[in-house]
């Protein structure tokens, strides 16, 4: 049950006004009358985020933003930890997307994937 999940995101040091807005509702979807779930945290560090998805520590972490060097470590973590990693539309993981969901299972993956509002965030291979 996904409301019961502890689900982890971070808004990045520096955001215009718009996409922080479009971050901060995603983290207040509403499902059954309850949130998508039961706590959000923000670490603070994408590396150590995707470790506790890795570990069972946490269920899921989503960011949307992050560049590849900051993806590459955690979801190999992740993904050898028996965890999902996808892009945040549930499409399968592109590294240079700057976007990305962690989770314990393919069904908290793509419940979140299916709530969450997307916005552009460019490419870090250029492609935009």
């Amino acid at each position: 049950d996904i409301t019961k999940s502890l689900i982890l995101t971070e808004v990045g040091y520096k955001q215009n006004p718009d996409i922080a807005k479009t971050m901060f509702s995603n983290m207040c979807i509403p499902v059954h009358g309850m949130l998508l779930c039961s706590r959000i945290w923000a670490v603070g560090t994408a590396a150590v985020n995707m470790c506790l998805v890795a570990t069972g520590g946490a269920d899921a972490y989503y960011h949307i933003g992050i560049p590849c060097w900051d993806m590459a470590a955690g979801a190999a973590v992740v993904t050898e930890a028996g965890g999902v990693v996808m892009d945040i539309n549930g499409e399968p993981f592109d590294l240079m997307s700057r976007r990305l969901i962690t989770a314990s299972s393919k069904a908290i993956g793509e419940r979140i994937a299916k709530e969450i509002q997307a916005f552009p965030c460019g490419w870090d291979d250029g492609k935009d």
